[in-house]
């Protein structure tokens, strides 16, 4: 069986940073190395855009974390965490990811979605139904939805090799 990875596809990679923050969080108790991440969702073939999707806390702790994302090569799009009335917080970029997605889709041959969320089986289903894309899931098989890794093209599971995903 091929892999279905050549050296000339053009690829996009998109992380969706909560996502992945905590679920190695939650699983190990450690952080992603989002570099060592890139490096496989490229997989030797030509890198068009890197997006890695964040939220900004009151605190402003990410701030570094966000530009040594930049460092290893990442676009950081950012947005304020929403705090509601009682308390309640939401932060989330899946609106976001999945319009960058269909809208890069057309200059791209594979797009990778570094989460494991299961709302984005509709996108994984356009994206290779109307936009002939490949696409790829890279994610913590334990915490990844197991309906978006079937309808994945490919999954890369961080979870096989702790040692090189987690700081």
């Amino acid at each position: 069986m091929t892999t279905g990875k050549f050296s000339e596809q053009r690829v996009g990679v998109l992380v969706d940073i909560q996502n992945m923050y905590y679920s190695a969080k939650v699983l190990y108790k450690k952080k992603v190395d989002f570099k060592e991440v890139l490096k496989v969702g490229v997989s030797g073939r030509k890198l068009i855009r890197a997006i890695a999707y964040g939220i900004r806390t009151l605190e402003g702790l990410e701030k570094n974390f966000f530009e040594a994302l930049q460092k290893s090569g990442f676009e950081v799009r950012t947005k304020d965490l929403q705090i509601f009335p009682g308390g309640a917080k939401k932060g989330d970029w899946d609106v976001g990811i999945t319009v960058d997605a269909v809208k890069l889709a057309q200059h791209l041959d594979v797009v990778v979605l570094v989460t494991g969320d299961g709302d984005y089986i509709p996108l994984v289903e356009y994206l290779q139904n109307t936009r002939g894309c490949r696409v790829e899931v890279i994610a913590f098989a334990e915490s990844a939805s197991s309906k978006l890794i079937e309808a994945a093209d490919d999954f890369q599971n961080l979870s096989e090799n702790k040692k090189k995903f987690l700081i």
